[in-house]
């Protein structure tokens, strides 16, 4: 894949690559394989097999499979809410053992609590770590500036719609400052329009502050658009197939990314490795 040439840009807004990322691995699999006991005995189901993988600081990596492959079971290993049956996960350099506090969660659906306000919804992770109330409210008050949820501080999650509440998870993630965030289908049930604008959101958030994300999607052209490499997974047990870098400008700017004619060769291949149309089921 070649490198497209900024000269197409007149904006010096839109001259942007990727983020500066260092050369410390701030994510690795070695050798993980994961197996699930079956109900009533049996031979246990194996979610993934002899899986290796790496993400450097800052890289933003999206994974592409089937339905069943392993993707999500990826994710709950990095935070350490699963442990590999086999093999070793590291993040930011240490053996994941246990929850990772680094690591910060981001779902398909918002699990925000129904009695606490925004602005306490918020402030849940800075409460379990114990900050004061008055720090807790000026970081809280920060994000909903940051995610567009100036003004909503006080309201409930049953007053805000769909993507408002999904802006209001994304200031949870971001409040504690993690160093990891894992991404799991996190706009998948939203409209299309709103979609977009919180790909936008996250995208820049990202690159300014130079988060590591580890995202999972079946979005192929979300997937293009807001990563510097993309993973395709084989069906269960799960491997890793195939690496694409994503060699385009614009990761920070997701809406301008997704006009580039890269995008369609690179959908394109997607489909081949995924093999849609042929019956293949991808979530």
């Amino acid at each position: 894949m070649r490198a497209t040439s900024l000269s197409i840009y007149p904006s010096e807004e839109l001259q942007v690559l990727s983020p500066v990322t260092d050369a410390r691995t701030e994510i690795e699999f070695r050798g993980v394989t994961k197996r699930f006991p079956v109900k009533g005995g049996g031979e246990p189901t194996i979610a993934v097999r002899n899986l290796d993988l790496t993400i450097r600081s800052g890289e933003v990596v999206s994974i592409i499979g089937p339905s069943g492959c392993g993707k999500s079971t990826l994710l709950n290993m990095g935070s350490g809410l699963y442990s590999p049956s086999e093999g070793e996960v590291y993040v930011g350099g240490e053996r994941v053992t246990g929850p990772v506090r680094k690591v910060a969660f981001m779902l398909q659906k918002d699990l925000l609590m129904p009695w606490r306000s925004i602005r306490r919804n918020i402030e849940l992770g800075l409460e379990i770590e114990g900050r004061p109330a008055g720090e807790r409210r000026t970081i809280a008050d920060e994000m909903l500036g940051k995610c567009h949820l100036a003004g909503f501080g006080d309201h409930y999650p049953f007053q805000l719609s769909g993507g408002m509440r999904q802006r209001a998870a994304l200031a949870r993630t971001l409040a504690t400052d993690p160093q990891v965030l894992f991404l799991d289908e996190p706009f998948s049930a939203l409209d299309a329009q709103t979609k977009m604008i919180l790909q936008q959101d996250l995208a820049q958030m990202l690159f300014e502050q130079k988060k590591t994300a580890l995202f999972i999607t079946h979005d192929l052209i979300e997937a293009i658009a807001m990563s510097d490499r993309l993973l395709v997974m084989s069906a269960r047990p799960g491997t890793i197939i195939e690496e694409i870098k994503v060699d385009l400008p614009l990761r920070n700017n997701p809406l301008e990314r997704r006009k580039l004619p890269e995008i369609g060769p690179l959908a394109g291949r997607l489909m081949e490795l995924l093999k849609v149309g042929e019956d293949t089921e991808l979530h």
